[in-house]
């Protein structure tokens, strides 16, 4: 049976809420880490605060027996390796680089999750993927400036974290698949961002760690967690129990353009021309690329 119109929409809404949550914590991490706050600690307290929200949608959703099973605390426990590099790796190419640099990087995710399969033989390589990989990495190439570093604005150091962090974005894509049939989304999550905040505690500066306590910019740290990891994947997994996998690929488009706009309207970052095409160009191939694939293992959606 076919869900409600009405529920598909709401379900549409909250994929796109959690992309625009995502958007803006890149923003508010980029003015963190202009305030001399270290990546690692602001990407423990995004996850710690979203932490705390799991916690208390496992306790109002309980999900079951998943927590008795060893393998859904192996691949939550990827999962958790995964999102901690995400997180690290996207506020360290912010604070090196550009939120709008970071963003869009990040964002080529996909690109990352298809390669690794075509060399595991998972996924059938085809002349559109390929095409898509080779629009992709020409879009780096002009958001980087990697052509000519000497007068490149984006450091190597910049344009490594980011695609380190959608590297650890598809390893958390990993671990949550390989995990999901042994329990819910709520416990995986749980197990996920407990890895997160431990490896990330342990890498932190202890004196910031203790210090975001007091600081002026607690708020900051708050509206980071609270959107940046505790509504916003609450809402993105609810969301996508009615939302095809098709229309979600294209609001997840959502995220980098919102932390770019932040980027460029809050912080004055600037950006060239060159980089604009570049943006404009793997936003716009992972985008297709996403529906492509979706579409087709699910051509009734």
């Amino acid at each position: 049976m076919a869900p409600h119109p009405n529920r598909v929409l709401l379900s549409t809404a909250f994929v796109a809420l959690a992309a625009f949550f995502w958007g803006l914590s890149g923003g508010i991490g980029g003015m963190l880490t202009d305030q001399g706050w270290s990546p690692v600690v602001v990407s423990f307290y995004r996850g710690a605060i979203g932490l705390v929200f799991v916690l208390i949608w496992l306790a109002l959703r309980p999900g079951g027996s998943g927590l008795s099973k060893s393998r859904l605390w192996f691949w939550s426990a990827v999962a958790g390796v995964g999102v901690a590099g995400n997180f690290g790796f996207y506020f360290l190419s912010i604070a090196e680089g550009s939120v709008a640099v970071a963003a869009t990087l990040m964002y080529c995710a996909p690109v990352f999750v298809y390669l690794v399969s075509f060399i595991l033989r998972l996924e059938q390589p085809t002349p559109f993927k390929w095409l898509s990989m080779v629009l992709v990495m020409l879009g780096i190439v002009l958001l980087t400036g990697i052509y000519d570093m000497d007068a490149s604005e984006v450091t190597l150091l910049a344009a490594g974290a980011g695609l380190l962090s959608g590297l650890s974005y598809a390893l958390f894509i990993f671990g949550f698949k390989y995990a999901a049939p042994h329990g819910s989304p709520q416990e995986i999550l749980l197990v996920a961002f407990a890895v997160l905040a431990l490896i990330l505690g342990v890498l932190g500066d202890t004196g910031q760690l203790v210090a975001a306590f007091t600081t002026q910019s607690w708020p900051l740290f708050l509206i980071l967690g609270v959107l940046g990891a505790g509504l916003s994947f609450i809402l993105y997994i609810v969301g996508l129990n009615h939302t095809a996998p098709a229309v979600a690929s294209i609001v997840a488009m959502i995220e980098p353009v919102t932390a770019s706009m932040f980027g460029v309207a809050i912080l004055g970052e600037r950006l060239a021309v060159s980089q604009v095409v570049g943006i404009a160009l793997i936003l716009i191939t992972v985008t297709a690329l996403s529906f492509y694939s979706n579409s087709r293992r699910h051509p009734t959606e």
